[in-house]
């Protein structure tokens, strides 16, 4: 009788959950060049075709402790799974051999150049699958992943031979200071979401940047949230300055935390800003 009612308890789980198994990511494995990019995909149940995001992590890499991608990804995953979307997490570092870099002096992955080619061997394959709708590959990206994003997007890297282009972007508090000195602008819908207490980016940089870039580009746009701080739309992690044994997964220096305001507005605009 015991062993029946465990069964029966499973199969009730099964029923208030009956996604839960969908939103287990799937391992891939994308050439790009001389290697090979390592990639987790989060896929709805179905054939498709669905639109599809393209995640980009932060320094601190994608995987957790023992997870193959960190509660921050797997909860905005979880999101845009809801909405029917897929979502595909190139592991720029992990790909390489490499643990997260925030606190790397001189890194060997860049957001200008490695990260960007990992961005375009991801949309390469993507375009190779039947159940993606291939006008409908859009970027999100977090931090160092966002910066890369902002590379991607630009009107030099324009995508010869290959449309449709990505449908939109969204970048986290990416580091505008390179790009809002270069006359940055967009060649899709970009939209910069940053907390105005954020110092581990830049906050004036970026709206420099955006700013700058409407004389040349009517596709950006930036949201500045006046409480927030660094990773405002990470779950339940306290706002604290980081100190000097911070773990290696963590900026070097300044305030992280979650703003539950920010958060919860970021969530609406990225579905929106997505759903373009």
């Amino acid at each position: 009788m015991r062993l029946l009612s465990i069964i029966a308890a499973f199969a009730c789980l099964a029923v208030m959950w009956p996604s839960r198994a969908a939103s287990l990511p799937q391992a891939i494995e994308i050439p790009s060049g001389t290697t090979v990019l390592h990639a987790q995909l989060y896929k709805p149940q179905g054939n498709g075709p669905f639109a599809v995001v393209i995640g980009l992590h932060g320094c601190g890499g994608l995987s957790g402790h023992s997870e193959p991608v960190q509660v921050r990804y797997r909860d905005w995953a979880e999101q845009l799974l809801r909405n029917g979307k897929a979502i595909l997490f190139p592991d720029s570092y992990g790909s390489r051999g490499l643990g997260p870099q925030c606190h790397v002096k001189e890194r060997r992955i860049t957001a200008r150049r490695e990260r960007v080619a990992d961005i375009l061997a991801a949309r390469q394959w993507l375009m190779q699958q039947p159940w993606v709708a291939h006008d409908r590959i859009s970027l999100l990206g977090w931090a160092n992943g966002a910066s890369a994003l902002l590379w991607a997007v630009r009107p030099q890297l324009l995508l010869r031979h290959a449309e449709p282009d990505f449908r939109s972007a969204v970048a986290f508090y990416p580091d505008c200071r390179l790009s809002s000195g270069l006359g940055w602008s967009a060649r899709v819908p970009t939209l910069v979401l940053i907390g105005a207490k954020d110092d581990v980016s830049s906050p004036p940089a970026c709206r420099q940047m955006v700013e700058g870039a409407h004389g040349r580009s009517a596709l950006t746009r930036i949201v500045v949230y006046p409480s927030a701080y660094h990773d405002f739309d990470r779950p339940n992690l306290p706002v604290h300055a980081i100190d000097s044994n911070a773990d290696t997964a963590d900026p070097e220096k300044g305030h992280v935390g979650t703003d539950a305001e920010a958060r919860a507005d970021s969530q609406r605009r990225v579905a929106e800003w997505l759903a373009r």
